[in-house]
């Protein structure tokens, strides 16, 4: 045997690993935006569509959702949001939290096979200020899982300001989004998506199961914004 068929066999010898940095091109994929007439699902769909991604908006009321589209512009369209979904190869989900399970409920059958990006914080407010809850399935993110089986769920864009998102005369978001998911396929495809948006990337941050902590420290940017008069973001160092 030459030394090259054992270096063939030697179950040693590893293929090169994969550059974390080599991510696919999403540039073709339809985003989906459910909740796309509040601020954050508003704002993350006018960063997408400015950076030339097809986007979709989606609300209970597709009167509504066309309405905010229209405000948009960048091509942005607007229907309801089982329409959205169907139509969508990516569906963020931006509702709020009161109104997230039941809403994922009612589109399982459209969001199958789909990939589902969970950004909602489950929050409580009270005169101390903003607080974390713990959903019973530990995160909204498995909420989002744990209701939508057929679906690929991921976790991520949970920390960006509204403010910023809506404002035309910002360029560049400069933060780091946390991407957290089961499948490195569907986690690269999010991380892509959200390098899409100059000034930020997208970080790997762990399976679903470390979902709870991302959410809830939205709490502590919240206290951060009111001390400091600030839209705070993060950004992960050495990476």
């Amino acid at each position: 045997m030459t030394s090259t068929d054992s270096a063939a066999t030697d179950p040693a010898q590893k293929a090169p690993a994969k550059d974390p940095w080599d991510l696919p091109d999403v540039s073709g994929l339809v985003v989906g935006v459910l909740g796309g007439t509040g601020p954050q699902g508003k704002g993350l769909a006018y960063r997408l569509a400015k950076a030339g991604q097809k986007v979709i908006i989606g609300s209970r009321a597709a009167d509504r959702a066309r309405a905010a589209a229209e405000e948009l512009g960048h091509g942005v369209e607007g229907a309801d949001n089982a329409e959205t979904a169907r139509r969508s190869d990516i569906v963020i989900v931006a509702v709020p939290w009161d109104g997230h399970g039941k809403t994922l409920e009612s589109l399982r059958e459209e969001l199958a096979g789909k990939l589902v990006v969970d950004c909602v914080n489950p929050l409580g407010f009270d005169k101390k200020g903003a607080y974390a809850l713990k959903p019973e399935e530990g995160s909204a993110a498995e909420q989002a899982a744990a209701l939508l089986p057929d679906s690929r769920v991921t976790a991520a864009f949970h920390h960006l300001s509204a403010v910023l998102l809506q404002d035309p005369e910002i360029d560049e978001i400069d933060t780091d989004v946390m991407v957290l998911g089961e499948v490195r396929a569907d986690v690269e495809i999010v991380q892509a998506l959200a390098g899409r948006i100059p000034g930020m990337r997208g970080i790997f941050a762990g399976r679903l199961r470390n979902a709870h902590q991302v959410e809830s420290l939205v709490a502590n940017l919240i206290s951060v914004n009111r001390r400091y008069k600030a839209h705070a973001g993060l950004r992960v160092t050495d990476v």
